[in-house]
């Protein structure tokens, strides 16, 4: 099963794991129709959902609830009701700026291997994709020419979500589970001025990218989302401008036996899908 299947990187996820001829049951809230899998509903904040949509199910595909300070609230009774339905295999979705143990799903990450005997911990970078669709770094773009950010000079192992999806389809069809945590990354750690000038030369559009405090970010995320929440990402961004993100890993090559995509490439192919 792959929670999320409508989303970033489960509708990836479940494409590739249809591709290689597995069965998926695609998860959203709204069990909208996908391809070649049986669509469920799945809503974290309706229980009554949870074991319907678990049956028949062997391995899973875990995104946290948006936007929750606290997923471990719902999301370990979920694993232990999951295990108990037969559930042996989690993959779970975290963040390289998120350890075992630390806020929000770091307290998932850290009770994962004692709930399920395969496991695997995807703990990306910052997306590619964020400046594409509906993020709210692409709805800046589109509509002031800027990135706003409290990162300063500070670098990023940006990583393409096709990449996070091709290592959880290994992570989860693989004969020997990874039991791991694995640190994704793109091929090289960019700032955001650089990927402002990517931006500019792929879309012909000049793009900048607007430094803030990490108060001015603060504010500005506090208006659209719960204070805990908009608190943790200034402070990711904080985090780095002193150099945290500073990295990238080879696992994207030695999972799936191909190096990441950089984001030159990534930027014209969702400019071709998207158009914006």
């Amino acid at each position: 099963m792959v929670i999320g299947a409508t989303g970033t990187t489960g509708s990836r996820i479940a494409a590739g794991l249809l591709a290689a001829g597995h069965p998926v049951k695609a998860a959203s809230r709204r069990a909208r129709p996908a391809h070649g899998a049986h669509s469920v509903r799945f809503d974290w904040d309706d229980p009554t959902a949870f074991e319907g949509a678990l049956e028949g199910v062997d391995r899973i595909y875990l995104i946290p609830p948006l936007g929750s300070p606290d997923p471990a609230a719902v999301m370990v009774p979920f694993l232990r009701r999951a295990r108990a339905s037969g559930i042996r295999r989690a993959v779970l979705l975290g963040s390289s700026a998120i350890p075992a143990g630390g806020p929000a799903v770091g307290r998932v990450q850290e009770a994962l291997p004692d709930l399920v005997p395969e496991w695997a911990v995807l703990r990306p970078s910052w997306f590619m994709q964020n400046f594409t669709g509906d993020h709210a770094h692409a709805q800046t773009i589109r509509t002031h020419g800027a990135i706003r950010t409290a990162t300063g000079d500070g670098l990023v192992g940006f990583v393409d979500a096709d990449d996070i999806a091709a290592v959880a389809v290994h992570a989860l069809t693989d004969a020997q589970a990874p039991n791991a945590e694995l640190i994704l990354t793109g091929p090289q750690a960019l700032g955001y001025d650089d990927i402002a000038a990517v931006l500019t030369r792929v879309t012909g559009s000049t793009i900048t990218h607007q430094r803030l405090t990490r108060e001015q970010m603060y504010d500005r995320l506090a208006t659209d989302i719960p204070a805990e929440f908009a608190a943790m990402l200034a402070d990711m961004d904080h985090a780095i401008a002193t150099g945290a993100e500073d990295r990238t890993t080879d696992t994207v090559q030695r999972l799936t036996g191909r190096p990441p995509h950089p984001f030159h490439t990534v930027a014209q192919r969702e400019l071709g899908r998207h158009g914006t």
